[in-house]
């Protein structure tokens, strides 16, 4: 028996309020049928939030993290002209999300994405998610493959360059695609459902492609790692290969239980050999067995700070966003820079931050010492480095506590009280749903509620031993239910015990009620 969203998407395709746009933008929010409001208006980017009614959030497409300065100016304006209530996120799927958007300026701003090639169609519910690709693609001296413009090639066979492919509406559940060319995981392959990973196909270095992993995804139910799928591509199938083993999972993917609708269910119903086959049906040839090993042999890179490019005397310079979080001066701000100092062009990173390509040896230092470094810093503390938070539950409807604000508070606190002599991964999710990939930090939280001195309070689970780059492989989860105010303390000594921290001050590491009992 069908869901209720699977039987709302065969009453109507999401792309079918296309036409209606501007007529909700002429009736106004709350004159809009309920499951267009709630559901389908998210096939265009643009998702309704209770906890900010009559204000909408809008999320975009930026394959592999690529925008330009006309792009972030077109962004900046859209957030500006929410006044008070407007503000950006950077995701962690390289991509931005803005808030504050009334249904009344939305046909005028889809008008503004498309004068400077940007879109956000297909870009939540049953869709493929953002493309993922290395964020120094084309411009890393060590790279093995510039994955740009697979990124957009993909992109624009799901999205009909933009304009919206009911081909590819209308899939079991979300879907999640990464393209690395490099050496360090970049796009954390492993969490997605569907992952091409830098592989020689021959012993002499000679023949470029990429090794296949299918079913990573997080979610409150069940967290699975990505599978080999045994199959290496060249360069020149990923697009066909993409669509392929899309059409096989639109088509035989598990309805009836959205809980149960992810690829890896599908593998699981099928075994890996019957999926590949499918596969291989599908593309109407059979596919190459996996390379022995693949490259990715660096521990991952955070591409924070100032780094050498392959175009000789030129730099890019990745900058620290706090949280991911910038309001529209900011992003004016960056595309000034990215204009006076590089081509225009900026990147974005899977860990919320931001890079100015292109930067000549001579305007480094001027660079640094722009007024915006300080608050978006080339070199910032161990533990703001290591920082990422999802929404949380100032504005996402399925959060239990909140993140961004906490998140920085508790980091600003642990960088008084500890020496760190390494870069610490801590990531916030404020629910199960695990949106801020707890799994692969070095220490991760999960928010929930939970009991102090009688009371209910918000709380998280701790989760450690993720690791990324080489050999990744996801964290555990080792405390449970810890009240968020007893934090400074817990995560204290789990600096101090796993990572080297020292105590700036006698009392750095104080008693508190929450002991460190790690689950077995």
């Amino acid at each position: 028996m069908a869901n209720k969203i699977e039987d709302l998407k065969s009453a109507k395709d999401g792309l079918a309020i296309k036409a209606e746009i501007n007529r909700f933008a002429e009736i106004g929010w709350e004159a809009i049928d309920d499951d267009d409001l709630q559901h389908r208006l998210k096939w265009f980017g643009v998702f309704f939030r209770k906890s900010t009614p009559g204000r909408f959030m809008v999320r975009m497409r930026i394959p592999n993290g690529l925008l330009n300065s006309d792009q972030m100016r077109v962004l900046a304006s859209v957030v500006e002209k929410c006044g008070e209530h407007g503000v950006a996120d950077i995701t962690t799927r390289q991509n931005i999300q803005m808030r504050g958007i009334v249904i009344e300026d939305v046909p005028e701003m889809f008008e503004k994405f498309k004068s400077v090639g940007l879109t956000s169609v297909q870009s939540a519910m049953d869709n493929v998610r953002n493309i993922t690709g290395s964020p120094v693609a084309g411009i890393d001296a060590n790279e093995l493959y510039d994955t740009r413009e697979l990124a957009i090639q993909v992109q624009n066979l799901l999205t009909n360059n933009g304009e919206g492919n009911p081909a590819f509406t209308n899939l079991p559940r979300k879907f999640n695609i990464a393209i690395a060319g490099c050496r360090d995981n970049s796009t954390h392959a492993e969490i997605n459902d569907l992952a091409f990973v830098p592989a020689f196909k021959e012993d002499d270095q000679q023949t470029f492609g990429f090794n296949v992993l299918v079913g990573g995804f997080f979610s409150a139910k069940r967290i699975a790692a990505a599978i080999p799928l045994n199959v290496w591509v060249a360069p020149d199938d990923v697009v066909a290969l993409c669509e392929a083993l899309l059409i096989v999972y639109r088509d035989n993917g598990l309805r009836e239980n959205r809980a149960k609708s992810r690829l890896m269910f599908l593998i699981d119903d099928w075994g890996i050999e019957k999926f590949r086959a499918e596969v291989e049906k599908q593309m109407g040839k059979s596919l190459a067995t996996a390379a022995l090993k693949d490259e990715i042999e660096w521990e991952k890179r955070d591409h924070i700070g100032v780094h050498k490019q392959q175009q000789a005397g030129l730099n890019y310079v990745g900058l620290q966003i706090p949280v991911g979080r910038m309001y529209a001066p900011d992003m004016y701000e960056f595309a000034r820079l990215a204009d006076i100092y590089g081509n225009s062009e900026m990147r974005l990173t899977v860990e919320q931050n931001l890079l100015i390509t292109h930067v000549s040896d001579q305007q480094v230092p001027a660079l640094l010492q722009e007024a915006l470094l300080q608050q978006f810093p080339a070199e910032p503390d161990y533990l703001m480095r290591g920082l990422v938070s999802c929404t949380g539950k100032q504005f996402c409807p399925v959060a239990i506590v909140e993140t961004k604000s906490r998140s920085l508070t508790l980091t600003k606190q642990l960088a008084e009280d500890y020496h760190l002599p390494q870069v610490v991964r801590i990531h916030w999710s404020g629910c199960p749903n695990s949106c801020a990939q707890p799994q692969v930090a070095d220490i991760g939280f999960t928010g929930c509620k939970t009991r102090k001195d009688g009371k209910v309070v918000d709380g998280v689970d701790i989760y450690m031993g993720g690791t990324v780059g080489k050999d990744a492989h996801l964290g555990e989860c080792v405390m449970e239910k810890v009240p968020c105010e007893d934090l400074r303390e817990v995560v204290g000594k789990l600096l101090v015990e796993t990572f080297g921290a020292k105590p700036k001050h006698d009392n750095a590491i104080a008693e508190t009620s929450a002991e460190l009992v790690l689950v077995n």
